[in-house]
């Protein structure tokens, strides 16, 4: 199935303004490109691109002295036109056997407080077989502990916060399961993509960017998403990291005002 993916960003600004996007596909994905996700600016802006330490493609920028800024783009991928699956592997690996580079993924951040959640955590999920149907109740838990709300969005309500509201966005679902997970010694790490609405029942909702987590099991990093809490078809990742603090759609370091928002997902035709 070929995905059109993509959208239209406008930033409103008063003065220069030096920014960092990421905004493409995630480098992993490039197997599945048929059309490439060239970021385009509207007034053209000098722009250079770097990988940052995870990994992800960020574009430097410095935005318009004044007035409005528009970022935008349109690729296209192969991705399979059935739901994702799970690998065969499910197993959770001791933590003297990890990888070097999945350490990192085990610590407390900036939106996932282990410290805060450790006890929790062990409470509800440490009498389970470990592994992936540890990490499958953990997401259940979530699913049904956090109602979604998009009028109560805030940037910074982290895991411990969004699990006392009881309320948040897709991101708050993601950061708690990943404090969960890292509490229970299960690497995690928080990523950002599109994902479409195929084969799922209408009415569907308007587009956005979409926050999930992969947990490493058995060997392999892993896709969950506490938000849907179900298979999807046509998830494409953009962005991995940390917490949401790595991977926003963009870091404004001064006055830019995001005020138009656009995101395409869908197939083809």
């Amino acid at each position: 199935m070929k995905l059109r993916v993509g959208f239209q960003l406008t930033y409103s600004c008063t003065q220069a303004t030096p920014a960092v996007l990421l905004l493409n596909t995630h480098p992993s994905m490039s197997d599945k490109v048929v059309v490439a996700d060239r970021i385009s600016f509207d007034p053209p802006v000098a722009f250079t691109h770097y990988y940052d330490g995870f990994g992800n493609l960020c574009t430097r920028i410095v935005t318009p002295s004044k007035g409005a800024l528009t970022v935008a783009t349109e690729g296209v991928l192969e991705v399979p036109d059935t739901p994702e699956t799970y690998p065969v592997e499910d197993g959770q690996l001791p933590v003297e056997e990890l990888p070097d580079d999945c350490l990192q993924f085990l610590l407390g951040s900036r939106y996932c407080e282990t410290d805060l959640l450790s006890s929790v955590a062990w409470e509800l999920f440490g009498g389970l077989p470990q592994g992936r149907a540890q990490v499958l109740a953990i997401c259940d838990y979530v699913h049904s502990h956090i109602k979604f709300d998009y009028k109560t969005a805030r940037a910074t309500r982290t895991a411990s916060e969004a699990h006392r509201e009881r309320i948040g966005v897709c991101r708050d679902y993601a950061q708690l399961a990943v404090a969960l997970c890292r509490s229970m010694n299960i690497p995690a790490r928080y990523c950002t993509g599109y994902i479409s609405d195929v084969n799922l029942p209408p009415p569907y909702a308007d587009q956005d960017f979409c926050a999930w987590f992969e947990a490493y099991l058995g060997g392999t990093w892993q896709t969950f998403d506490p938000r849907n809490n179900a298979p999807r078809t046509g998830r494409v990742l953009m962005a991995r990291g940390r917490d949401a603090t790595d991977v926003p759609i963009s870091m404004t370091f001064g006055d830019a005002a995001l005020v138009e928002f656009k995101v395409i997902c869908e197939p083809c035709v």
